[in-house]
């Protein structure tokens, strides 16, 4: 309390830092970000500490920039379809971003992504800005013959010798970066692999968007025990860089590889470690609190490997015992007396502090430890993560000859179990040969397999690929993988045939079923015709597009299709509960009802008596019956219901 009123400004710029940290520079409000972030006018000039770069406005502009493009699905290259919550989105990431951010504004647990480490061989998107994607592909003819673009024309190979070698990268990673953070929970995540290239750059990018604070760690990760020669050094190592999204983001611990509780009682497993405190620099002399007598029952203590004990002398509990250490001189305890006193009970199979009796005839007093996990360490050497481990992997699905430099499953399993829990869902843009997707479904199995009750994990993956074209001499090519996302898809679909083929004759399993499938869903436009309004010249060009727009619906497009662009943009997920009902579907139980067939008064009749809290339908299904257009938009609103007509 320091007398004065509330600090009005003070708390806007808290809860500011919390929605928009990008927008501060050393605590400070960085008014040049702010207008770059809510306004048109984008210029950065003065001179002070930040990360600047030419192309940093184009960066600004692609985030501002907004998208009509949709996700249609594409069930014959699914797996099980209506019945999982895995999704496989193929398309430009940036624009797939775009699309996700209504439907999964702060629904993410946790985001891994690899992109590509700028090494001046890697390929990075060709992101234009200046105009509309639709227009520019229109005028540059930039499409193969499927539409798909071709390779040289979405991305470009970013080379050394290049004047803006870093700002090409960092102008491509920016935006990507800064509309992740939105689709992260208060308590999400960040892992981002990276090497020596840019991880400098990336990192401020990131302490930028993220916020410095959020900064977690920058794992070192031993990639190639050899090490590849660079510049006379063996390089062993890459980086994971480490962010959350606010505070509220605490990170799991570990499972222990080697179980070393080889003990058993009551409650289940334990080992012991001395109470005493070893270190030195501690004793009676600086803790006299920690320094008191602890007694053992001297009645049951040659019946048993460990005795009770007790804090209070009495006829029983008789021989007393204090922290000495092996020299015979004044040590201490770890705990106090009261923390001592609530971990001890004289049943020792239940006890958590127990005497034991060495070798010398004296006594020592032990804490039992039940512990079986540990804090994640900043250098990860196992031989699990190093990067060849991830090509035999894809070689134990028939795939290693199709993909290079897979990451391994364990980097990935291992970033998941500190950043998730079993039922959270974990997305990577950036998904390759689909690793992600691998360790998803993998550490699902897993819980099932070692846990008691037998119950699978229920993490969900979402995975963002670019059709990238695959070489044409490629063995991929050769094989019928014309693109990456198509390795990536087969890759998910071997992993959960291998899945169900190890379950079929496995006893251990519960009768509970793991998902094992994924939605395959294509970034493309929208399915109804974009209205604008700035491109006429004369009123004949407004009068013709005012004719075009009779029937909103573009030429070729489908209910299903109609149907998820709605979803999407009324800001509903993917896995969402649909009821397809005759005329309509009733979504998530009564959340919304979207009519795209027909309409009449009985069709309207039926939708009002389900509740639904928002009705969605198409304006083309009343034409000419203006009166009854009119009449359902009274009922609606007497109904209480939000009433839409595209």
């Amino acid at each position: 309390m320091d007398g004065k009123s509330f600090n009005t400004t003070e708390d806007l710029i808290n809860k500011l830092k919390e929605i928009a940290p990008y927008i501060f520079n050393e605590d400070k409000i960085d008014w040049e970000k702010m207008k770059s972030t809510f306004s048109d006018e984008i210029n950065f000039s003065d001179e002070r500490y930040v990360l600047n770069w030419a192309g940093k406005s184009d960066a600004f502009r692609a985030i501002q920039s907004q998208t009509t493009a949709t996700l249609i699905p594409d069930k014959e290259e699914s797996v099980n379809f209506g019945n999982t919550d895995n999704i496989f989105i193929e398309g430009e990431n940036l624009e797939v971003l775009k699309v996700l951010q209504k439907a999964y504004y702060g629904k993410i647990k946790m985001i891994y992504i690899d992109p590509p480490y700028n090494t001046g061989n890697d390929f990075i998107y060709n992101d234009k800005f200046a105009e509309n994607r639709d227009e520019y592909y229109k005028r540059s003819g930039e499409k193969d013959e499927e539409g798909l673009l071709t390779g040289e024309n979405l991305y470009r190979k970013n080379t050394k010798e290049s004047g803006h070698y870093h700002s090409n990268w960092l102008t491509m990673m920016y935006p990507r970066l800064f509309l992740a953070r939105n689709l992260l929970r208060d308590e999400g995540v960040i892992f981002v692999s990276i090497d020596d290239n840019e991880v400098h750059n990336l990192r401020m990018i990131m302490n930028e968007i993220f916020g410095e604070e959020n900064f977690v760690v920058e794992l070192v990760i031993q990639s190639n025990k050899r090490g590849q020669t660079y510049k006379e050094i063996a390089k062993t190592h890459e980086y994971l860089l480490c962010f959350t999204k606010t505070d509220k983001c605490k990170l799991n611990e570990l499972e222990k590889v080697i179980d070393d509780l080889n003990l058993i009682d009551e409650i289940g497993k334990f080992n012991i470690r001395e109470l005493r405190n070893r270190n030195p620099k501690f004793g009676k002399f600086n803790r006299p609190n920690l320094y008191y007598p602890i007694y053992i029952d001297s009645i049951t203590i040659d019946e048993n490997e460990f005795c009770p004990i007790s804090l209070y002398k009495d006829d029983k509990f008789n021989i007393e015992v204090f922290p000495l250490n092996s020299a015979g001189k004044e040590s201490c305890w770890r705990w106090g007396k009261e923390l001592a006193e609530n971990n001890i009970n004289l049943n020792t199979q239940r006890s958590n502090l127990v005497a034991k009796q060495k070798a010398d005839g004296n006594y020592n007093i032990y804490e039992k430890y039940r512990k079986s996990t540990y804090t994640a360490k900043s250098i990860w050497i196992e031989k699990e993560v190093i990067t060849e481990q991830g090509t035999i992997e894809l070689g134990k699905i028939n795939l290693s000859k199709y993909f290079d430099f897979p990451k391994p499953v364990q980097l990935l399993k291992k970033s998941i179990l500190l950043g998730t829990n079993q039922n959270d869902i974990i997305l990577d843009f950036f998904s390759g040969s689909s690793t992600t997707a691998h360790a998803v479904l993998d550490l699902n199995k897993e819980d099932a397999s070692t846990g008691s009750a037998q119950v699978y994990g229920n993490r969900k993956f979402i995975m963002v690929q670019l059709p990238e074209k695959t070489d044409v001499k490629s063995e991929a090519y050769k094989a019928g993988y014309e693109t990456i996302a198509d390795i990536g898809k087969e890759r998910i679909r071997r992993v959960i045939k291998k899945i169900e083929d190890e379950q079929k004759g496995n006893l251990n399993f519960g009768e509970n079923k793991q998902d094992l499938g994924f939605k395959v869903l294509k970034l493309q436009e929208s399915n109804f015709k974009i209205w604008r309004g700035d491109k006429f010249e004369t009123g004949e060009e407004l009068e013709e597009q005012l004719q075009a727009f009779v029937n909103p619906i573009k030429e070729g497009s489908t209910e299903e299709n109609m149907l998820y662009e709605l979803l999407l943009k009324s800001g509903i997920d993917l896995n969402c509960k649909i009821e397809e009902k005759e005329k309509y579907f009733i979504i998530n139980d009564n959340e919304l009802v979207i009519a795209l067939s027909e309409i009449n008064k009985k069709i309207v009749k039926n939708i009002i008596e389900t509740k639904p809290l928002k009705v969605i339908t198409l304006d083309k299904l009343f034409e000419g019956n203006d009166q009854l257009k009119t009449n359902t938009t009274l009922q609606m609103k007497d109904a209480g219901i939000e009433f839409k007509v595209v």
